[in-house]
């Protein structure tokens, strides 16, 4: 539990109290000194602090907190500590003409490294308040909060507030605030059961000389979560040795001591002082707490009562069954508006036109209609009924019919909803993402397109123009016309805030998504467009789900600009995520590392690069023996050969219309065909027949056979083209070159931008985390870098581990058993088939699964049975890690009967195809399946078995 760079007290055993004279933070006070009379209702005039870590060499370690005195949470501004002995830092601050505020005063340590970077420890629960003791003086014995620290994952929100929430408890001997007391100890067990308390034991009669039949106990404090007690030891000799306990006060017993060596107090008793011990966390176990998750999309929730798609009063239904079964999380895909040309391709949730604003098609709409407009309902009923019976979801429909009942419903009674004290309140806590969201809207709507560049007006955000619209008390058109998406987001808001609300009453939790990246034309581009590198596309390189990559379209991010606002977007991103979940996942968090970044001129995810990345010079070609001109380098390389290995027979139509010769044999593309992009353009007005697509196809390969890209800012630096030994180009080297320049590939991809993507990792993800107290998981997935474990380790970010996508290259598949605690495992997600739909897909690893990880025996079955979907489930049940979740349709597979027929009916996202619809619906109600008794207990009965 405790980092290479924190420190223990090393003690003997539990029972020895060590009596020899050690050095310490304080000078030694004769029991005299103690019999004279303490200051009563003393004013607090002197504060000292002591840290205790072992720094290395360069390292320097400040103070800041919440107050003027210690810099008001600027690093800039905190106190410098100075260095005692290896073990120990300290400042002293003068404390008699400061005002510290009723509530006190909230700090933390921050190292600076000798790099200039800055690390915070994690939390804020240390604290000065006068009102915590009667002394002129207090002394801190602090010890520092590694963010890594396993048990800070509990100090978050969801733990705190719904599944670890603690009442405070009142105990008997707790004599906190008394004059007499001379030391204070605080320190955390956040995995304690309702009815436990630390107590505390340890050498000499006021910590009862070790003994167990009555210890201390501890009072626990709501307020900070810490176990505190207060004592006087001006009685005794110092050092004195002493352990945290666990106690059972429901039973009167003493269950166990603390792991580890013993803590010791140097710090003696001084007269009109309190020494105060913050110990961090009780060395007790860590990893005991696990619980189930379901993953479902909000769309495809389906319900008796929803519209055609599943909406935010739906997730109060799914929490009811979740609680049934014994479900700890519900874990949604984002809910952003994706509204872009109101059509069926809008149906990507990952491509939201604002990062804020939420979709209106979640709307329930009963919950806002006015008595008439529950009458236009009841009209409505039979388009209702016909949606609701679709096997899955028609967006345009469902989204046309929601639409126009919603702008009748605000003609209404829009103007007196938007001025109400309710919606005030709304609007002053998000006006800055809902102005430009609902003025962007009611331009997109009015000059009928998304590309706010093809605007005749407004082609850009103007606040204050845009101002002048929301401050008229909705008189003109275009403050009425905004309005309407300001009262549809109000709306959406109340109904998310009561169902996430009703998931607490139930002690369960609701987990967010925050793509990683946003629509090009849309509100948070047109407000900020500095914030982006428009003339670039996110995606990710090939894989074995995509073999020529991921084009997903969005802007990369200008990370420069996004530094020089301390990351504003982000923190805004971070801290409305709080607002409505209790968790979330980062969609994609190696982009935080680098992102994979592609020309827009491109139309497949293998013709990008990582950004940012250390890039290849010429010298260093020249060193390994490779003479390359830059055309050879960097150009699509074309001859006979090629040609006839892609296209055949084909070959000579294609260089009559789209190559020209540049010597004999070597050919180039036209202009008019130089991108895949314009190639594109040339084949949309030609028949959609086999042969247009295998020629369109061809040209793409030409295009991407490259050894290199050049860097964006200078030209005279390459970075690799992936899987460069897979492309003719290469192929067609001297074996001499070949040899040399993988060698260099690997280097490149794999040795020298591991250091530089921490960094890159390390100067974003910390400060973000900051700005949130929601437990945070990451989509680690894909080409990983070596230094991606550690960064999420070190910031506490929960991993993501896959059955059949396994980080160990060498491995073929993931075994759950193997699954650090930090992660959540799961067989399947939303980007892939589910457990019945894999099972079919590839004959040979579906027989070495069957056999390795299963362990079975004989003819491997064709189909995927319920038990072999059972047996797999229980697998991730019985897994080492925190959480574990399933998506509803691999849970449902382990009933013969409740599950759908055909497993390719349920899956969600098809990553390799661009155009692929995401319409998936549950294809029975939740009603149904609450009543599915014995399914229900079947789930429940292998949870609570599996210790979840």
């Amino acid at each position: 539990m405790q980092s290479n760079n924190s420190t223990k007290t090393n003690t003997p055993s539990v029972r020895k109290t060590q009596k020899k004279a050690v050095q310490t933070p304080a000078t030694r006070v004769g029991r005299k000194e103690l019999t004279e009379k303490k200051l009563s209702n003393s004013q607090l005039s002197k504060v000292t602090f002591w840290l205790r870590y072992a720094t290395r060499y360069g390292q320097e370690i400040y103070i800041t907190g919440n107050h003027e005195l210690l810099g008001n949470n600027h690093a800039a501004n905190a106190i410098a500590l100075t260095y005692f002995n290896e073990h120990y830092w300290t400042v002293t601050l003068d404390l008699s003409n400061i005002q510290i505020p009723q509530e006190g005063i909230c700090y933390h340590y921050l190292i600076k490294q000798p790099n200039g970077d800055w690390d915070h420890e994690c939390g804020n629960y240390k604290r000065i308040r006068f009102s915590d003791h009667m002394n002129t003086a207090i002394t801190m014995i602090d010890s520092w909060n590694y963010t890594g620290y396993t048990e800070n994952v509990f100090e978050t929100e969801p733990f705190q507030q719904v599944l670890l929430k603690k009442q405070q408890i009142s105990v008997p001997n707790c004599t906190t605030n008394q004059p007499n007391n001379t030391h204070d100890f605080k320190v955390k067990a956040p995995l304690l059961s309702d009815n436990q308390t630390l107590c505390l034991l340890g050498s000499g009669e006021t910590l009862g000389n070790w003994q167990t039949h009555d210890p201390i106990l501890m009072q626990y404090e709501a307020t900070t979560g810490c176990f505190q007690i207060a004592l006087d030891l001006s009685g005794e000799d110092f050092p004195i040795a002493y352990k945290y306990g666990v106690y059972d006060y429901a039973n009167k017993q003493f269950l166990q001591f603390e792991d580890g060596n013993n803590r010791v107090v140097h710090q003696p008793a001084v007269p009109n002082t309190l020494v105060r011990y913050h110990d961090g966390f009780a060395w007790l176990p860590n990893t005991t707490w696990k619980g189930t998750g379901l993953a479902i999309p909000v769309f495809s929730i389906r319900s008796m009562q929803s519209f055609g798609v599943g909406e935010f009063h739906d997730i109060i239904k799914m929490v009811d069954w979740a609680t049934r079964i014994g479900l700890k999380m519900i874990q949604l895909l984002p809910v952003n508006d994706t509204t872009a040309n109101h059509q069926q391709s809008d149906s990507y949730p990952y491509a939201a036109i604002s990062a804020f604003a939420l979709h209106p098609m979640y709307l329930h709409l009963p919950s806002m209609a006015d008595e008439q407009g529950l009458k236009e309902l009841e009209e409505l009923e039979p388009q209702r009924t016909s949606l609701n019976a679709s096997s899955t979801v028609d967006y345009v429909q469902v989204n046309a019919v929601k639409q126009a009942f919603c702008k009748k419903l605000y003609n209404r009674i829009g103007k007196a909803s938007l001025k109400t004290d309710a919606y005030k309140h709304f609007f002053s806590h998000n006006e800055y993402w809902l102005k430009p969201y609902a003025a962007f809207c009611y331009f997109r709507d009015l000059y009928g397109s998304i590309d706010f560049n093809s605007w005749p007006k407004h082609r850009s955000w103007d606040i204050a123009e845009m101002n002048a619209f929301f401050n008229n008390d909705f008189e003109s058109e275009e403050s009425i016309g905004m309005g309407y998406y300001c009262f549809q987001q109000f709306h959406l808001h109340l109904q998310l805030k009561e169902a996430t609300e009703y998931a607490h009453s139930k002690g369960v939790i609701v987990k967010g998504d925050i793509a990683i990246g946003v629509y090009r034309n849309g509100a948070d581009v047109w407000q900020q467009p500095d914030l982006f590198h428009l003339h670039f596309q996110a995606g990710a390189p090939p894989d074995d789900f995509a073999k020529t990559g991921q084009n997903w379209g969005f802007p990369t991010y200008n990370w420069n600009k996004m530094r020089e606002t301390g990351f504003a977007w982000w923190k805004q991103r971070f801290s409305q995520m709080g607002e409505y979940f209790d968790a979330f996942r980062i969609d994609h968090i190696l982009g935080f590392f680098r992102i994979w970044s592609i020309p827009i001129d491109a139309i497949e995810g293998i013709m990008g690069h990582f950004v940012p990345a250390i890039p290849i010079h010429p010298s260093e070609l020249a060193e390994r023996g490779i003479h390359l001109s830059e055309e050879r380098l960097t150009k699509p390389f074309i001859n006979e050969q090629v040609l006839w290995q892609v296209f055949g027979y084909d070959n000579e139509l294609v260089k009559s219309i789209f190559l020209e010769s540049i010597e004999p044999g070597i050919y180039q593309l036209k202009p008019a065909f130089a991108t895949q992009v314009l190639v594109e353009k040339y084949f949309a007005d030609r028949e959609k027949d086999t042969h247009h697509l295998s020629i369109k196809k061809g040209l793409f390969q030409l295009i991407s056979n490259v050894l290199f890209f050049q860097d964006e800012e200078n030209r005279d630096a390459y970075h690799f083209r992936y899987a460069v030994n897979e492309t003719s180009s290469y192929q067609l080297l001297p074996d001499s070159y070949k040899a040399s320049l993988y060698s260099l590939y690997l280097d490149y991809f794999y040795k020298i931008q591991d250091e530089f993507w921490k960094k890159e990792a390390l100067q974003k993800l910390p400060a973000l985390k900051r700005e949130t107290n929601m437990m945070i998981c990451g989509e680690d997935l894909g080409m990983v870098p070596g230094c991606v474990p550690d960064v999420m380790q070190q910031l506490g970010l929960l991993s993501l581990e896959i059955q059949r996508m396994p980080k160990n290259p060498d491995h073929a598949f993931f075994h759950p058993n193997d699954a650090p605690y930090l992660s959540v495992v799961t067989p399947s997600t939303h980007d892939m088939s589910t457990i019945r739909g894999w099972w079919e897909e590839d004959r040979a690893k579906t027989e070495q699964f069957y056999h390795t990880v299963l362990g079975q025996s004989g003819d491997t079955p064709y189909y995927c049975e319920a038990w072999i979907n059972k047996a797999i489930v229980v697998q991730h049940l019985y897994a080492p890690a925190m959480w574990c979740v399933f998506q509803i349709q691999d849970l449902l597979g382990i009933d013969a009967v409740l599950r759908r027929t055909h497993p390719d009916e349920e899956r969600i996202n098809i990553p390799a195809d661009p155009h692929h619809y995401w319409n998936y619906r549950m294809h029975i109600n939740l009603e149904t399946l609450l009543e599915a008794n014995g399914f229900n207990d079947e789930i429940s009965y292998l949870i609570k078995a599996s210790g979840r």
